[in-house]
């Protein structure tokens, strides 16, 4: 199998970003939606996270874009100014390849390098791979909230998990 590169996303990413985006959103619980996005909102997603200086990041094998991964505001509020929240996705044809550990390493870089001094994920409590990935990187389950969310006609349970990253911001 062909190495794994982790890089900046560019514009020209966005379709394959969408491609793997919709993917989950029809048919995984790994986004709270009830339908697919376009490629106008992706690309706005994209600018939004650049303006605000967060990264886009894309998993390539050979020419293939097979995941993406970026980090956001964790909440709107100053006091939350110093933890990201994540989303990582792979191409459901590369799963359990190394490439969501890959992503999610990355992010952890960028934001450390970001002196940010959290790193939030909200898991569906059924995706027991995302939930084994975060764990093995270090984070821990922080939160359970049954019921907050439905799709597919049923209640899904959020997990939040945390991990503190090296940094010396002080509050």
């Amino acid at each position: 199998m062909m190495s794994l590169i982790v890089r900046d996303a560019t514009m020209e990413d966005a379709a394959d970003i969408l491609a793997i985006y919709n993917f989950a959103a029809i048919n995984t619980t790994a986004v709270w939606t009830d339908g697919p996005a376009d490629l106008a909102s992706r690309r706005e997603w994209m600018s939004a996270r650049r303006q605000a200086g967060y990264p886009v990041l894309v998993a390539m094998r050979g020419r293939d874009v097979v995941g993406f991964a970026s980090f956001g505001d964790f909440r709107p509020f100053p006091g939350y100014r110093h933890t990201v929240e994540n989303s990582v996705y792979v191409d459901e044809r590369h799963h359990r390849l190394g490439v969501g550990r890959s992503l999610v390493a990355a992010l952890i870089e960028r934001a450390t390098a970001m002196n940010k001094h959290a790193m939030i994920a909200g898991i569906d409590a059924g995706n027991a791979a995302s939930i084994g990935l975060h764990a093995s990187l270090g984070f821990a389950e922080v939160a359970r909230m049954p019921e907050v969310g439905c799709k597919f006609g049923r209640w899904l349970d959020l997990v939040f998990m945390q991990k503190r990253l090296v940094s010396d911001v002080r509050p």
